[in-house]
Protein backbone atom coordinates (compact mmCIF):
# COMPACT_ATOMS: atom_id res chain seq x y z
CA UNK A 1 0.00 0.00 0.00
CA UNK A 2 1.34 3.20 -1.04
CA UNK A 3 1.02 6.14 1.63
CA UNK A 4 2.13 10.33 1.78
CA UNK A 5 2.65 11.53 5.15
CA UNK A 6 2.78 15.48 5.03
CA UNK A 7 3.61 17.11 8.42
CA UNK A 8 3.12 20.62 9.43
CA UNK A 9 1.17 21.40 6.19
CA UNK A 10 -0.52 24.76 6.13
CA UNK A 11 -4.45 24.22 6.42
CA UNK A 12 -4.70 27.38 4.14
CA UNK A 13 -3.16 24.70 0.88
CA UNK A 14 -6.01 22.66 1.28
CA UNK A 15 -9.62 22.57 -0.46
CA UNK A 16 -12.54 24.82 1.16
CA UNK A 17 -14.20 21.21 2.43
CA UNK A 18 -11.08 20.21 3.78
CA UNK A 19 -10.60 23.15 6.42
CA UNK A 20 -13.94 23.58 7.37
CA UNK A 21 -14.30 24.41 10.74
CA UNK A 22 -10.76 24.27 11.56
CA UNK A 23 -8.12 27.59 12.53
CA UNK A 24 -6.99 28.94 9.00
CA UNK A 25 -3.58 29.68 10.68
CA UNK A 26 -3.10 26.58 11.78
CA UNK A 27 -1.11 23.51 10.65
CA UNK A 28 -1.69 19.72 9.76
CA UNK A 29 -0.83 16.47 8.95
CA UNK A 30 -2.05 14.85 6.16
CA UNK A 31 -2.09 11.32 5.38
CA UNK A 32 -3.17 10.07 2.22
CA UNK A 33 -3.41 6.05 1.44
CA UNK A 34 -4.23 4.16 -1.59
CA UNK A 35 -6.94 1.68 -0.71
CA UNK A 36 -5.61 -1.43 -1.14
CA UNK A 37 -8.45 -3.47 -2.41
CA UNK A 38 -8.75 -1.57 -6.03
CA UNK A 39 -8.12 -3.25 -8.69
CA UNK A 40 -6.05 -2.55 -11.72
CA UNK A 41 -9.17 -1.58 -13.75
CA UNK A 42 -10.69 -0.13 -11.03
CA UNK A 43 -7.28 2.39 -10.49
CA UNK A 44 -6.94 2.98 -14.31
CA UNK A 45 -10.56 2.76 -15.23
CA UNK A 46 -9.87 4.70 -18.57
CA UNK A 47 -7.27 1.79 -19.47
CA UNK A 48 -9.35 -1.10 -18.58
CA UNK A 49 -10.33 -1.42 -22.55
CA UNK A 50 -6.74 -2.15 -23.74
CA UNK A 51 -5.26 -5.26 -24.11
CA UNK A 52 -2.40 -5.79 -20.77
CA UNK A 53 0.90 -6.22 -22.33
CA UNK A 54 3.71 -7.82 -20.44
CA UNK A 55 6.68 -6.71 -22.55
CA UNK A 56 10.52 -7.59 -21.00
CA UNK A 57 12.02 -4.27 -21.24
CA UNK A 58 15.16 -4.29 -24.35
CA UNK A 59 19.01 -4.13 -23.37
CA UNK A 60 20.80 -1.00 -25.32
CA UNK A 61 22.43 -3.44 -27.60
CA UNK A 62 18.49 -4.88 -28.50
CA UNK A 63 17.73 -1.29 -28.85
CA UNK A 64 20.49 -0.22 -31.23
CA UNK A 65 20.01 -3.19 -33.60
CA UNK A 66 16.45 -2.72 -34.16
CA UNK A 67 17.42 1.15 -34.80
CA UNK A 68 19.87 0.22 -37.16
CA UNK A 69 17.06 -2.66 -38.90
CA UNK A 70 14.92 0.15 -39.05
CA UNK A 71 16.97 2.48 -41.16
CA UNK A 72 18.13 -0.21 -43.56
CA UNK A 73 14.25 -0.74 -43.92
CA UNK A 74 13.34 2.54 -43.72
CA UNK A 75 16.02 4.97 -45.87
CA UNK A 76 15.83 8.88 -45.37
CA UNK A 77 14.44 10.55 -47.80
CA UNK A 78 16.16 13.63 -47.90
CA UNK A 79 19.45 14.20 -48.37
CA UNK A 80 22.15 16.06 -45.54
CA UNK A 81 22.72 18.57 -48.12
CA UNK A 82 18.33 18.98 -48.35
CA UNK A 83 17.84 19.34 -44.70
CA UNK A 84 20.90 21.63 -43.98
CA UNK A 85 19.62 23.59 -46.47
CA UNK A 86 15.59 23.69 -45.26
CA UNK A 87 17.23 25.33 -41.40
CA UNK A 88 18.78 27.57 -43.54
CA UNK A 89 16.24 28.82 -45.38
CA UNK A 90 14.16 28.95 -42.11
CA UNK A 91 16.88 30.70 -40.53
CA UNK A 92 17.35 33.35 -42.65
CA UNK A 93 13.58 34.04 -42.63
CA UNK A 94 13.79 35.75 -39.16
CA UNK A 95 17.00 37.62 -40.22
CA UNK A 96 14.70 38.99 -43.03
CA UNK A 97 12.39 40.63 -40.30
Amino acid sequence: MNKIVLEHYPLSKLPDDMRRGLDESATVKVVIEQDADQSETERWPGFAHLPKLDIEPSSIEQILEDIEKFRKTNPSTVSTAEAVARIRELRDEWDDE
